[in-house]
Order: structure tokens, then sequence, then C-alpha cells
């Protein structure tokens, strides 16, 4: 009998060697995952800090110079209703005014870098509460549909009938959403500009669905359209800062939605057919 008991105990201490071993190496990786997450986050807190603070010294200044070129528009424009000029000033006063609209749009254009450089480096403190993620898909599609449909692009949604109650930043959330949504309409748009191959109709859709991971329960939201897609080039330096495919981007909106969206524990994924479309898949944890 007692030969019996612990050639039973034997097998146990054996059979549960094997579920020790693979719970271990789990626990190891994730021990590492977090150790990495907690020293990326600390470099980027402290580049944060340094470019941060340059940001902002350029960004008075240059604040300085739009408005006296805001100021030197109106002179030249005063200036230009004397009818006592000749026609050859009036011609020198129109390049000078040309220069000056010149000259404010670069200077509109470098604030609005700056503006997303400082989203983007300045440090992302979450204010979470429960929300239910549908309503504010559909909060933002209310918001977003206008310039959807100026644009050419059919915007639509397909929810999931679970429920999708979860903690998070609400605006924070709806910024990474929102970057999403204008990366795909101004992509579709440069594609029917240019003539370039694409899904076909300009469709653009918001779908969430439940599931399940090795962390538990989440809830994934696909941003999907029908534009020209990616090359895996292109997909594997999206989330890259700076990097940019469209005319005039500044390359910071993908890599702020990833941050915003790692910062609530979930994570911001691609996936693109060259040709025929581009789905940004974020999972966040329930």
């Amino acid at each position: 009998m007692w030969s019996y008991l612990f050639l039973g105990l034997g097998i146990g201490v054996l059979a549960s060697i094997p579920v020790a071993a693979v719970w271990g190496r789990r626990t190891e990786r994730r021990v590492r995952q977090l150790e990495q997450r907690a020293r990326a986050a600390e470099r980027l807190a402290e580049l944060g800090t340094l470019t941060g603070g340059l940001a902002h010294e350029i960004k008075n200044p240059l604040s300085t110079v739009g408005l006296n070129v805001q100021l030197l528009q109106e002179d030249v424009q005063d200036l230009s209703k004397d009818g006592g000029l000749s026609h050859s000033h009036h011609e020198g006063l129109g390049r000078v005014q040309r220069r000056l609209e010149s000259l404010s749009r670069e200077t509109l254009r470098l604030r609005d870098i700056l503006e997303d450089f400082l989203r983007f480096a300045g440090r992302v403190e979450l204010d979470p509460c429960p929300i239910n993620v549908h309503v504010l898909v559909e909060e933002l599609i209310d918001f977003f549909e206008p310039q959807a449909r100026e644009a050419g692009v059919n915007l639509r949604t397909q929810l999931s009938a679970e429920p999708s109650t979860l903690s998070a930043d609400a605006p924070l959330l709806k910024q990474a959403l929102l970057n999403l949504l204008i990366n795909a309409v101004q992509a579709m748009a440069q594609a029917r500009e240019k003539n370039q191959p694409h899904g076909g109709a300009d469709e653009l859709i918001v779908r969430t669905e439940c599931g399940r991971s090795a962390g538990g329960e989440e809830l994934r939201i696909h941003v999907t359209d029908t534009g020209p897609g990616m090359t895996e080039e292109v997909t594997a330096k999206v989330f890259q800062p700076y990097f940019s495919t469209k005319r005039g981007g500044t390359g910071l909106g993908l890599p702020t939605s990833r941050r915003i969206i790692e910062e609530h524990g979930g994570h911001l994924s691609v996936h693109a057919d060259t040709g025929r479309g581009t789905d940004f898949t974020i999972t966040l944890p329930v």
C-alpha cells in the first residue's frame, strides 16, 4: 500500500515538473519585458525633459515671429491702398505681400510641428476611469464624419454586441483613435489624387471585438481602410518618429498613438496589403 502511495506521489511530482518549468519561463519572460519597458520609459522621460524644454524655448520666439509677420502684412495692405503709389511700387508691395504670406505659412507649419513634438515627447499622465468604448467610438465618429465625407471617404462602424467597458483615459484614447482616422483618410485621399492602386471604394471602418489572450480578456479596436496599403518596408518603420510617407506629415501621429495605447497597458499593431488597404488594431486589457 505504501509503495503505491509513494509511487503516486512520485508520478505527481514528475508530472508537475514540466508545468512548473513552463510557468517559470513565462514568469521570467514577463519580468524581462517589464524591466525593458521600465528602462525604455526612463530613457524616454529623460529625453522628453531635455527636448521638451528646447522645443518650448523655440516655440516662444516663433510665436513672436508669427505675430510680427501678421503686423507686417497689415502694414503692406494699408500701403497698397494708397492711390498715390506708382505701378512699380504696387508691384513691389505685391511681391512683399506674397513673401510675407509664404513666411506666415511656414511659421504656422513649424508651430504645428513643435506642438506635435511636445505632445509626443511630453509625459503621458493618465486619468483612467470606467468608460464604454462603444459610446466613445460613436462620439468620435460623429465628430470626424464631416471631415471624412469632405475627403470623399465613407466612414462607418461595426461594433461588437458584447460589453465594452474598461478603465481608460477617455480624452487620450480619443486622441489615439483620431490620429489613426486622420492618417487613413489622408492616405486614401492621396492615393486617389495620384491614381495609386487601392482597395476600391473609399471606405473607413471602425470595428470592435472582444477576445482573450494569455493576459486575460481584451478589447480590440480595428481601424481599417481601403487605401493604398503599405509595403513591408514601410510597415516596419511606420511607428518610428518622424517617418512619414504623406506630403507635409510630421511623422509623429502614429508614434503618439502607439505611446498612448502602451501607457494603457495595451498595444497597437498594423497589418497592410499593398494596393488593398491597411488595418490598425488597438488592443486594450479589460
